[in-house]
């Protein structure tokens, strides 16, 4: 293992850096949610059924992984310069090395958001009951490789929980970002139960259903508009990969960072004895 305790101990300074920073919705983050709520009257009913099949599938996505589910089959891919093949062997990599194939996936996937976006934007707001399902599983699979890119295997449901609210956690309030953090911080070291109850608690996915939505405020005011639909499609699908990326990344980096400075901890008293 090639990362040092104190080098360990500066990074997991940096991802709560990160954590603090979220404490606070951008400006137009809070505007954004705004048309919403406008205009959710006015809008097509089959967009609200759309929507209400996804919560539908996320469900089934922490309980089977169903359409969702990531392969690990890909793991050569992204870390092209070494041999490794299992998740065992990607743990044991520098972290280092984990967040470079995590930042490059995430580099792809957003160039290929923004195509998604411009390409469902074309038309109008009726093609938004296309980009809405196409988007979530962008933001699924790339939690999910980035999942693998730190070793951890999103065949685990536990990992499919963790992802689940790492997509919550990117689309809640300040007060839910608080909570998710404060459940995640303690994520392994929960037993069945706990876990149960975290499980519960996002059964109903009303507030998957709320947050999720929101984030298409300011998408489905402008894809009324077709070429404004092009334009907002591709900003706001990149967007939404872009905060995904950083989220899923920081999240998954401060789990490894943490068990391995357990694994110093345990060394030293081994060696103390």
């Amino acid at each position: 293992m090639h990362d040092s305790k104190e080098w360990l101990l500066d990074e997991l300074k940096q991802v709560e850096k990160w954590e603090k920073d979220q404490n606070d919705l951008w400006f137009w983050e809070k505007l954004g949610r705004l048309p919403f709520k406008i205009i959710d009257k006015w809008t097509p009913s089959f967009i609200q059924n759309k929507i209400g099949i996804i919560v539908d599938e996320l469900g089934q996505y922490v309980q089977t992984g169903g359409s969702y589910l990531s392969s690990t089959s890909k793991i050569t891919s992204y870390f092209p310069e070494t041999e490794v093949q299992t998740l065992e062997e990607v743990k044991n990599l520098p972290i280092a090395q984990m967040d470079e194939a995590a930042e490059k996936l995430t580099g792809n996937r957003k160039n290929l958001a923004t195509i998604q976006g411009a390409s469902t934007g074309i038309g109008g707001v009726f093609t938004l009951s296309i980009d809405i399902p196409l988007l979530l599983s962008l933001q699924l699979k790339t939690l999910q490789d980035i999942a693998i890119c730190y070793g951890y295997d999103p065949n685990d449901k536990k990992e499919r929980l963790f992802i689940i609210k790492c997509l919550q956690f990117v689309s809640a309030d300040i007060v839910g970002k608080q909570s998710i953090l404060a459940q995640l911080s303690m994520f392994d070291q929960q037993d069945e139960h706990a876990r149960r109850e975290i499980l519960s608690e996002i059964q109903g996915w009303r507030e998957v259903i709320f947050s999720y939505r929101d984030q298409f405020g300011w998408k489905k005011l402008f894809q009324m508009i077709p070429i404004a639909g092009l334009v907002f499609g591709a900003f706001i699908n990149r967007s939404a990969i872009k905060d995904i990326g950083e989220a899923g990344q920081m999240l998954f980096r401060k789990r490894r960072i943490i068990e391995r400075l357990g694994n110093h901890t345990s060394d030293e008293i081994f060696h103390e004895n």
